[in-house]
């Protein structure tokens, strides 16, 4: 089993529970160089809202790295900002398979300050 399939296989019990509860779900993906954030319906078929370091508003913002702590902080405040206008006020966390650490803490400590809860 390679790094790949470990992580889809963690997160697939997180969506399996999350499936669940039957809220919506703030979803994060990391790459070496960007940070993307989807809140996906309770269903799991329509993405709400969503935020990454590769939004024009963003990328010149940052003026440097997508791939930092900074970026994605910037991406929580905005995916928190854009739930607010849609009227999306609690979500359930999907990190994906990701450790809770760095880009992916980040993200979700800045999407509270913003407003969210979860």
């Amino acid at each position: 089993m390679d790094k790949k399939q470990s992580r889809l296989r963690r997160a697939r019990q997180t969506r399996l529970k999350i499936a669940q509860l039957g809220v919506n779900r703030l979803s994060v993906f990391r790459t070496n160089t960007h940070i993307y954030a989807n809140i996906i319906d309770a269903t799991g078929s329509k993405v709400l809202v969503s935020a990454s370091t590769v939004e024009p508003e963003i990328k010149k913002a940052l003026s440097g790295k997508g791939s930092n702590i900074a970026a994605a902080t910037l991406v929580g405040k905005r995916v928190a900002e854009k739930a607010k206008a849609a009227g999306i006020t609690s979500v359930a966390f999907d990190r994906s398979g990701f450790k809770y650490h760095g880009r992916v803490k980040a993200l979700a400590e800045a999407a509270r300050e913003g407003g969210l809860q979860f």
